[in-house]
């Protein structure tokens, strides 16, 4: 989609003009994975229009294939950003209603096709918070990929002003999570998809410790036994500016917690949970989850 932000820390207010750049979380983490090294390909609807090529060539200049994407539709969706600036949050306002993707359907992908030759594939869960098509289509890929016998990642990715189409996350997410390998989600996403939250953790005052995550871990790993590898990533928000970030490994039983940083001065902190998506699923497709590799071992056991 198109994401229009004012330019620098502008609120919407005061801005007179946008600066425009495409994306979205499958998106930006099929870039990640071409920055990597690896072969990949992004899957989605683009309108016929000026604006569906120029989301189509913005995504390819990164090395991503783009063969796979289909036309159709009226509009491209877009979101609206403004960024947060010390104390005060980002904002986003969506404009997705009526868009090539809300609109649509089962049918309109030939997932047979697509997969051919494939091992790998990733979804989020703003994807099914569009529409009911939406959905409907992401069940239809999720079921055709393991048919297929590919590797199935989600990040929950949970979007409160997205779900609006009729169904909650609650309802709709478990049967589209039952199909994959691989769950991933931020500090919040498995509460609020799933209900399952850590103890003694606060996030509204950015009380992120790893070690409560282990519990979410193991809750998910219970409702969702095909669950091979679940990670989740810690960011805790001092400012809009300052951030720390951490994330914790679950795979076969054993929990790994990742190194903390502080990070100040952030430009711009739209992505970065695809940034650590695109990572691990590099992690996994170069080095597998085998515990003596150097990948892994960038990650500790806690004590």
């Amino acid at each position: 989609m198109l994401r229009l932000s004012p330019p620098g820390t502008q609120r919407f207010s005061q801005a007179r003009s946008f600066e425009a750049v495409y994306g979205g979380g499958e998106a930006n983490v099929a870039v990640s994975l071409a920055n990597h090294g690896l072969k990949v390909d992004f899957v989605t609807r683009l309108p016929n229009n000026d604006l569906g090529e120029a989301c189509r060539s913005f995504i390819r200049q990164y090395g991503v294939g783009v063969d796979h994407i289909v036309r159709g539709g009226e509009r491209l969706g877009i979101y609206f950003l403004e960024m947060g600036s010390m104390q005060r949050g980002s904002k986003v306002v969506y404009d997705r209603a009526h868009s090539a993707m809300a609109t649509i359907e089962p049918g309109m992908i030939d997932w047979g096709t697509v997969f051919t030759g494939a091992g790998w594939f990733h979804w989020t869960g703003i994807t099914p918070a569009i529409s009911a098509g939406t959905a409907a289509v992401c069940l239809e890929a999720v079921r055709t990929a393991k048919s297929m016998g590919l590797t199935v990642s989600c990040d929950l990715n949970y979007r409160k002003k997205l779900w609006g189409w009729g169904k909650s996350a609650g309802e709709v997410m478990p049967e589209l999570l039952a199909y994959c390998d691989i769950a991933i989600g931020n500090e919040e996403d498995a509460d609020k998809v799933f209900g399952i939250r850590a103890p003694h953790s606060d996030v509204a005052a950015g009380v992120v410790e790893a070690g409560p995550y282990r519990f979410v871990c193991e809750q998910l790993a219970e409702r969702f036994p095909q669950l091979q590898t679940i990670a989740i990533t810690l960011r805790g928000s001092i400012s809009a500016s300052h951030n720390t970030w951490s994330g914790v490994l679950w795979q076969a039983g054993d929990f790994f917690e990742g190194l903390k940083f502080d990070m100040t001065h952030i430009v711009d902190r739209v992505g970065g949970g695809d940034a650590f998506v695109g990572g691990l699923i590099y992690g996994l497709c170069t080095y597998g989850p085998d515990y003596s590799t150097p990948w892994i071992l960038r990650w500790r056991l806690p004590a």
